[in-house]
């Protein structure tokens, strides 16, 4: 088969960038051939605000580039990870003019959330989620803290929403959780056509040991990722086991002072390289991700399971589903004191800890191997292949 695959890259490289990859380096290793079509945001630099606005709504160049890639590549399906907002949904028309089967990877909310996250103040927020306008995230400045930018935004959702383009023109969806996929329908997406596929490992790193007994956290040091009540719930309890905290971000100057305040329990190794993290996450007794948004399908947790590690989540979103409470790791609200008694709780009963190793591992390879998740992507494709074959072209925007 072959596969075109498009990308926006964002300035910051992401979990989004890594699936893009991935699913890339996943088919071709089972003898696809993959076309990549990409952009960088990197290029916004070098725009005014009016041009990337416009290619926000449609991308011209986008749509001409793909039309001649289409027409002269013929592949069978186009997957697109990420669009915006260089590529833009200017995308789903070239391919429908010539006929090929689209779809969508939904990895995170931007599409009926300007904010992404689904995330406003520290809180969840679900104020957008089924209008057909997203007024309150123009209010409250949800893109980037920008009001114009929030409007471009919510202009272009709330345009593509009005044509149809998105319940229309994408053949497939897959979002990565059963949680994410019912949001979307919540929000106006047809519940018909979207599949779960979550991430995976293309290369199995093999169950760690959790023999050096401390806790570790891995990812973006920001108030989402729940990084102050992780502080807190650490600094509260009488003798807490080690943490060693992997990462950077905006709060990296508070998770430096909580690490030279407790240089005992709290040590910040900053970032390092995917090797070095694995390793990390492999010797250590439990991961922590205290988030305090729903989550996609974090990669941590997926590279936690793979080397046999527990995982002490946030009850909330994805994370409940991902994470089986007291058989693969424990589940807490997202506040300092619950975290804080499971944290304790899972050190106290140190004997459960393997028999939790063990069902992480077991999780991982029989949910989110490479084989597993490449039998998923293909039945989406052929799906939308099959879907695609019954319909008839539809005028596209000049």
């Amino acid at each position: 088969m072959k596969v075109l695959l498009c990308h926006n890259f964002y300035q910051q490289a992401g979990g989004e960038d890594q699936s893009f990859a991935e699913e890339a380096s996943l088919l071709e290793s089972r003898g696809h051939e993959v076309i990549r079509f990409t952009r960088h945001n990197d290029s916004i630099k070098e725009m005014t605000s009016w041009d990337v606005a416009t290619r926000t709504f449609w991308s011209r160049e986008s749509h001409r580039e793909l039309t001649s890639i289409l027409q002269q590549q013929k592949p069978s399906v186009m997957h697109c990870t990420n669009t915006f907002p260089l590529i833009s949904p200017a995308a789903y028309y070239a391919a429908r003019a010539e006929r090929v089967a689209v779809v969508q990877s939904l990895r995170n909310y931007r599409m009926f959330c300007p904010g992404t996250y689904l995330m406003r103040n520290g809180k969840v927020c679900e104020d957008c989620i089924g209008r057909k306008f997203a007024w309150p995230a123009i209010l409250h400045k949800c893109y980037r803290n920008s009001r114009a930018g929030s409007a471009v935004l919510t202009s272009m959702n709330a345009f593509h929403n009005a044509r149809g383009t998105w319940s229309n023109l994408v053949d497939r969806y897959f979002a990565l959780t059963n949680f994410s996929r019912a949001k979307f329908i919540q929000a106006g997406l047809p519940g018909e056509k979207i599949d779960v596929k979550p991430n995976f490992l293309l290369k199995d790193p093999g169950s760690g040991t959790g023999a050096s007994g401390f806790a570790v956290f891995v990812g973006r040091l920001s108030a989402e990722k729940g990084v102050e009540i992780l502080l807190n719930a650490w600094t509260q309890m009488e003798s807490p086991p080690l943490l060693k905290i992997v990462g950077d971000g905006p709060m990296a100057d508070a998770v430096k002072q909580a690490a030279q305040s407790h240089p005992k329990s709290i040590q910040w190794l900053g970032r390092l390289d995917r090797e070095a993290v694995l390793n990390q996450v492999g010797e250590a007794a439990c991961l922590i991700q205290p988030s305090l948004w729903y989550e996609g399908f974090p990669r941590t947790i997926l590279e936690a399971f793979a080397r046999g590690t527990p995982v002490i989540a946030s009850r909330l979103g994805s994370m409940e589903e991902i994470v089986q409470d007291r058989k693969c790791g424990i589940l807490c609200e997202p506040n300092v004191l619950d975290l804080k008694l499971a944290i304790e709780a899972f050190f106290k009963n140190r004997e459960a800890i393997p028999a939790m190793r063990v069902a992480a591992r077991a999780k991982f390879e029989h949910e989110y191997s490479a084989s597993s998740n490449y039998e998923k992507l293909m039945a989406i494709y052929t799906t939308a292949i099959a879907i695609k074959s019954q319909k008839s072209p539809d005028v596209t925007i000049k």
